[in-house]
């Protein structure tokens, strides 16, 4: 009789399992195609960079505002390791969290493509 009680326990609780299905399998619809810097990579800096890093704000002597400024940084590396928080570059937004996935794929699909001022 114990041993079905015991049994019959086990089977209770090992039932009473709960998982998020979106953290188990995030959403894929990160639509990267007509990626470009007007409609796609700007108002991401926009929202996530420019109140720190504008012609203005200017922190850290890094200026992300306007394409010519942003060539810098896409050149050299450091947008791409900052926004992916890569060992050696300061990670970026500065102490608020990681930008969501898909928004670093768009960049980096753009960047990938030559960074073209589109």
């Amino acid at each position: 009789m114990k041993y079905y009680l015991l049994a019959l326990l086990c089977i209770l609780f090992g039932g009473c399992y709960y998982d998020v299905e979106e953290e188990l399998y995030p959403s894929l619809d990160c639509a990267t195609e007509g990626v470009t810097y007007s409609a796609t990579v700007v108002p991401l800096l926009q929202d996530n960079c420019y109140a720190c890093h504008d012609a203005e704000a200017n922190f850290g002597g890094v200026t992300l505002e306007g394409y010519d400024r942003l060539q810098t940084y896409v050149n050299n590396g450091e947008l791409l390791g900052a926004i992916r928080h890569t060992p050696g570059f300061s990670p970026m937004p500065n102490n608020a969290p990681q930008l969501p996935g898909c928004e670093i794929e768009k960049i980096v699909v753009w960047v990938e493509a030559g960074a073209p001022n589109n």
